[in-house]
This record gives structure tokens, sequence and C-alpha cells, in this order.
């Protein structure tokens, strides 16, 4: 039972660790797309 609880544990702890990271990833992909579109407006100029 201990193992089953301790593997249960490391599951959900890798879970929310990929979350974290997929939420970091998603902020990195939204400030590439801001500076993109700042640079192409700046082109228009």
């Amino acid at each position: 039972m201990r193992n089953v609880i301790l593997l249960a544990a490391a599951a959900a702890s890798f879970v929310l660790a990929g979350c974290n990271t997929i939420a970091g990833a998603g902020r990195d992909a939204q400030s590439v797309g801001r500076a993109v579109t700042g640079t192409a407006e700046d082109a228009k100029r």
C-alpha cells in the first residue's frame, strides 16, 4: 500500500511540473508573438 501512495505522489508531482512547463512555454510564445507583431507594425511605417 505504501508503494502505491508513493507512486501516486510521484505521478502527481510530474503532472504539476508538466503543467508549469507548458504554462511557461505558452507565456514565452506570447512574448515572441508580441515582439514579431511589434516589429511588423514598425516595418509598416
